[in-house]
């Protein structure tokens, strides 16, 4: 069976392998464009015969092109769709994941091959990806109209859509509506922190999939200061007026320009290392404050979440590019203080590598600023406001034709997803994957199917005390998991305030 009804009308998808059907490019939203750029999601329209969904939808509009993936193209505007792989239509309700993609806020699409989700179907699952408006269009605060104040986050509120469209729709693939994960990684798996403590997606979902959280946040002083940088790159001001008559296009163009401003300027704080221009905002309505903070006080205690993150998250960034070098410790010391980072914090991880030069100091440090020490600072918070984490580490390793391939942000997916044998992640794992990197991808993938259908990945809950971590590492080990012992000692980051609120 490959029809299905929907709400807003049929859909035919195709038999995707074996089994497993998949219905592609689903509008959830009508187009952000026109009269409803810059607004909250509206309702898809309604449309009659049969959909034909067999490929992606269109992405958001970004500057990137990513290896497998489609470009932006300016003019495609019915961005806002959804991607559903079934093992079961129109037969059993099955556990749901529903992926939402990382890219910095600012690129990437669910259209990317290792978010193919026929191997997590064969486990067990429906799984859903989707698309959201990325950037400026979805991120940047923009003035009020004169009218009604124009609400930022509005990417958020896109995967709130989705995540709407998945309980009215989701049955019909054979998903249960009762019983939704969602997951994402990078800035996907900031935002899934982030819609665990917005009122507006309580009860849409019930257990949560982080991969290396993204902690940077924004306050409106930040995203208005933001908006003026780019809205001068653009030769617009920076009202709604100035930026409703700039095309996307141009607004993708001109966060090029001041993304490399910052690149280019060693003296301009803390975005020189890291020119990444949008963020969730704490803006007191859509995000009423940080998951942190948030989930401390509880607000997502009665959703169960799985915290993983890798072991060398910022050797990718350094190797495409994406991040400033540093290499002398007179720059490693100015880093430190654009940081703000704690006396002592650097020399901590000095004395854990005391023969490593400089940049991979750096390195290390930057890795776990970003994500690594956040990703520990969500479990944790999460069970001082009641509810229950699983924790674990992503540490696989392998000897390349460069050297040793490293456990580097981004590297984990694939194997979650149980797409390690795509061309696309070649780059990402160190070449074709080995038998035992297939048996890994295996366990990863059971991880996921198991804590979707009943909470439990395989190993115990963290909790202060036990500090119970599942590490992943193509040579097995104690399959319950073990005392979590980070190579780096956590005490030298106590000083160091988060969310990470970057000037």
């Amino acid at each position: 069976m490959d029809i299905f009804e929907t709400t807003r009308g049929t859909v035919r998808g195709f038999r995707a392998s074996g089994e497993v059907v998949a219905a592609l490019g689903i509008p959830y939203a009508a187009p952000p464009f026109g009269a409803l750029r810059f607004r909250a999601p509206a309702p898809a329209a309604a449309w009659t015969g049969v959909r034909e969904c067999t490929a992606f939808g269109p992405v958001a509009p970004q500057s990137a092109e990513l290896p497998g993936s489609p470009a932006w193209s300016p003019g495609d505007e019915d961005i806002l769709t959804v991607n559903v792989w079934t093992p079961a239509p129109g037969g059993d309700s099955l556990p749901v994941l529903v992926w939402i993609h990382g890219g910095a806020y600012a690129f990437g699409s669910s259209a990317q091959p290792d978010f193919d989700g026929v191997a997590l179907a064969r486990a067990g699952l429906v799984v859903v990806t989707l698309n959201y408006r990325l950037g400026f269009e979805g991120f940047g605060h923009v003035p009020a109209d004169g009218r009604d104040a124009i609400p930022d986050n509005r990417g958020l509120l896109d995967q709130v859509a989705a995540l709407r469209w998945v309980r009215e729709n989701i049955a019909v693939f054979g998903g249960d509506p009762g019983n939704v994960t969602v997951a994402g990684q990078s800035s996907g798996a900031a935002s899934v922190a982030c819609l665990m403590v917005m009122d507006r997606a309580r009860g849409l979902f019930h257990r949560a999939v982080v991969h290396s959280p993204a902690s940077p946040h924004h306050t409106p002083g930040i995203a208005a200061a933001t908006t003026r940088e780019v809205a001068a790159a653009a030769g617009r001001p920076a009202t709604w007026e100035g930026l409703a008559a700039t095309t996307p296009e141009a607004l993708v163009a001109a966060s090029g320009q001041v993304v490399e401003a910052y690149r280019r300027d060693p003296g301009s704080g803390s975005r020189h290392y890291d020119p990444s221009l949008h963020a969730p905002v704490l803006d007191g309505d859509v995000l009423p404050r940080d998951p942190l903070t948030g989930l401390a006080a509880g607000a997502g205690r009665e959703v169960d979440l799985l915290v993983c993150h890798t072991t060398e998250e910022y050797w990718l960034l350094d190797a495409v590019g994406s991040s400033a070098r540093v290499t002398t410790e007179e720059q490693l010391s100015r880093f430190a203080g654009d940081f703000g980072l704690p006396d002592g914090l650097v020399d901590g991880y000095r004395a854990v590598r005391p023969e490593a030069p400089v940049l991979d100091v750096y390195l290390a440090v930057f890795g776990d600023l970003l994500f690594g020490e956040y990703a520990h600072r969500l479990a944790e918070a999460q069970v001082r406001g009641g509810g229950r984490a699983f924790l674990s580490r992503f540490d696989r390793r392998r000897e390349g034709p460069s050297g040793v391939v490293r456990a580097w942000h981004c590297a984990d997916v694939p194997f979650a997803f149980g797409n390690v044998d795509e061309d696309c992640v070649a780059f990402l794992i160190g070449g074709a994957p080995t038998s035992a990197d297939r048996e890994l991808s295996r366990r990863m993938v059971a991880a996921w199917a198991g804590f979707a259908a009943t909470g439990d990945p395989g190993w115990p809950a963290y909790d202060d005390i036990a500090r119970q971590v599942r590490v992943w590492r193509t040579e097995e080990g104690d399959p319950r998991g073990g005392q979590d012992v980070p190579a780096v000692p956590r005490g030298i980051w106590a000083g160091a305030g988060f969310p990470l609120l970057r000037p």
